[in-house]
């Protein structure tokens, strides 16, 4: 890891505690809920607490919430005319961190639900050690408590209203997307096409890189249009790790879950619309094989039977190098966003795009 980002993930870690601490405060419960009644005590708030610090603690690479700050830095340097100015740009970017992360671990908690998944991060899912109403409830919960930071800041009104309707509009996107990829794996002869695959993941995958970016360069004082036009490239670099996740899945198996999950959920992946585009007599073939998956489960012959399928056609690789393709060309433009791609913060976005990479190959 560069040694550039040690010390502001450290800084991310104090934030995010602040605005979920593993135990709760007079403070935080303060800012969390107003005045509550006197008798809800800490066995009540922990239902809330638990599943979520649990995830966080847990790990994660946190690249969503650095990306956020190393854009306030990029578009502070360009928009502030003082050192001062810059600090306090960036200053702002560590106070939202929340925003992105804490939607993020939220989305976790309810896909893992939807997915009826069993581990996440290598350990139980939340709704496996809460219980499903106790995790359902929490993730619900942090998508809302993600935005106390913007209540806490001190900030114009016009600012927080601004932060506000980002949030809220990239949660909905965020949604969208997640409601596309239940209709498909949940009709296992559903085929959509590589364009709809690819607006899905916009929304239920690139929205938090999108939100990340565009956060960052707020705080950092861009304008509207910039915000927008760095939104697209953002998505797409999600986008395009979320096909490398997807290829992960069928190859060595994604940290902490089990190689072909995707395949017993009926994820309807970028590998198998490449290998059915060419193949399309595939077709009832990988659809038997889904429906097999998911009757007898990971360990079932039919995922293996699947990814060998996806694998000798060449689908897989093909589905690796597009990811990487896409990364590559928009980790690139939105580091030269503002024509100085050789700044110190353009120079370290393009870094942690590429020790992502790295990890994935």
């Amino acid at each position: 890891m560069n040694s550039e980002f040690i010390s502001r993930l450290q800084k991310i870690e104090g934030v995010l505690h602040t605005y979920l601490p593993s135990q709760p405060n007079g403070a935080w419960q303060s800012l969390s809920f107003g005045n509550i009644d006197s008798c809800i005590n800490g066995s009540h708030l922990a239902n809330l607490l638990a599943p979520c610090t649990n995830l966080v603690e847990l790990g994660g690479k946190r690249w969503r919430p650095l990306l956020l700050v190393l854009c306030a830095e990029m578009a502070a340097e360009t928009k502030k005319s003082s050192q001062t100015e810059i600090n306090l740009a960036v200053e702002k970017a560590y106070k939202i961190t929340p925003l992105v992360e804490f939607a993020h671990t939220a989305s976790l908690i309810h896909d893992d639900i939807e997915d009826a998944a069993d581990t996440r991060r290598g350990k139980p899912c939340a709704h496996i050690t809460y219980g499903l109403d106790v995790a359902l409830n929490a993730g619900s919960w942090l998508y809302f408590e993600a935005a106390s930071c913007i209540k806490d800041s001190n900030l114009s009104d016009s600012e927080k209203l601004r932060l506000y309707e980002l949030f809220l509009t990239e949660l909905r996107r965020l949604h969208l997307g997640q409601a596309m990829d239940i209709l498909w794996h949940r009709n296992p002869s559903l085929i959509p096409t590589v364009q709809e695959y690819r607006a899905m993941v916009r929304n239920k995958t690139g929205t938090l890189s999108r939100m990340a970016v565009k956060l960052g360069l707020l705080a950092g004082g861009a304008s509207l249009e910039e915000l927008e036009k760095a939104g697209v490239f953002a998505e797409d670099v999600g986008t395009g790790f979320q096909i490398i996740d997807d290829v992960i899945n069928l190859t060595t198996g994604n940290p902490g879950k089990k190689r072909g999950d995707d395949i017993v959920e009926g994820k309807k992946s970028l590998p198998v619309l490449i290998h059915l585009e060419n193949h399309p007599e595939d077709s009832e073939r990988l659809t038997s094989l889904f429906q097999k998956a998911r009757a007898e489960g990971i360990d079932s012959p039919a995922v293996e039977e699947a990814i060998s399928l996806l694998t000798k056609s060449g689908a897989v690789d093909k589905a690796k190098e597009k990811g990487n393709e896409i990364i590559a060309k928009n980790s690139e433009a939105l580091a030269s966003l503002f024509s100085n791609s050789s700044s110190k913060s353009a120079l370290l976005i393009k870094d942690l795009f590429d020790s992502l990479q790295k990890k994935t190959k």
